[in-house]
């Protein structure tokens, strides 16, 4: 469902018969005559749908996390809002960029419209910038020939779709001023390659059982999960292109099953 078309097209109907009784039906009704129902309602909601409109296309969105590809930044049930303008202001619908404001920086969390499916929105976290040379090979990040600092803080376990434990292990990882935590399995593959799409510029990357060299071309970005061995990223579906971008996230503003992630900061 495209829900910002729906908003615009409640706006634009709305809106027009507001204008329309404003200026042609409300001189034709008599003065105490009440206003038919086709007009009372759209009147009223106008006001409501375009504050809605403004808040959701230019300021901020809320959106849910639907699996665990983010554990253990982001869990199941995390309810988060997204800034819609940090990384420039958009036209609504067809998110064209008209305002420059900043550009996504390494270690933070993106969300934006999945490449092979622009209809499907997806969070990651934002790890090669355009030019940038990203590897990752037996579970180390390096990025233009540096490795990324990387701390064991311990193991880790979680819930996956509420039918087993998976037993993992949790390190801090810092790029530049970021410094977040991941999970790695150490008993998984580095990569599954029959899990590798095909996409553009796919010509960049090469693969193999230890892992992948990708070097990010103009106006694209590469994204990880945070959950390294449980997330559908970059790796797999290629790069993502700036038209793209949704917002940056930076708070769980609600979680049913764990009311103490409420304010949380994403980090």
């Amino acid at each position: 469902m495209n829900f910002p078309l729906i908003l615009l097209i409640l706006l634009i109907v709305t809106g027009s018969i507001w204008l329309l009784d404003i200026f042609f039906l409300k001189r034709r009704r008599a003065q105490d005559a009440d206003e038919p129902w086709w007009v009372e309602y759209p009147k009223s909601f106008f006001p409501i749908i375009l504050i809605v409109f403004i808040l959701r296309s230019f300021l901020m969105e809320p959106f849910k996390i639907p699996s665990g590809s983010m554990i253990p930044t982001l869990l199941v049930g995390d309810f988060i809002l997204v800034n819609k303008y940090t990384y420039g202001i958009r036209l609504p619908v067809i998110n064209h960029k008209i305002i420059e404001v900043n550009q996504p920086q390494r270690g933070e969390v993106m969300v934006f419209r999945y490449p092979q499916d622009p209809s499907i929105d997806y969070i990651k976290r934002v790890i090669g910038l355009p030019g940038d040379i990203v590897s990752y090979r037996n579970k180390r990040l390096s990025i233009n020939g540096e490795p990324v600092k990387m701390e064991f803080e311990g193991d880790y376990k979680y819930i996956e779709s509420g039918l087993a434990y998976i037993y993992t292990q949790r390190f801090k990882e810092s790029i530049g001023e970021n410094s977040y935590d991941i999970l790695i399995n150490l008993d998984t593959p580095d990569m599954q390659l029959a899990g590798i799409h095909h996409f553009p510029y796919s010509e960049n990357c090469t693969f193999n059982r230890v892992g992948f060299t990708c070097k990010v071309p103009e106006g694209n970005y590469f994204t990880l999960g945070d959950n390294r061995d449980g997330s559908s990223d970059s790796r797999y579906w290629g790069f993502v292109p700036e038209e793209n971008i949704v917002g940056k996230a930076f708070m769980i503003w609600w979680n049913f099953s764990d009311l103490s992630r409420i304010g949380m900061s994403i980090e």
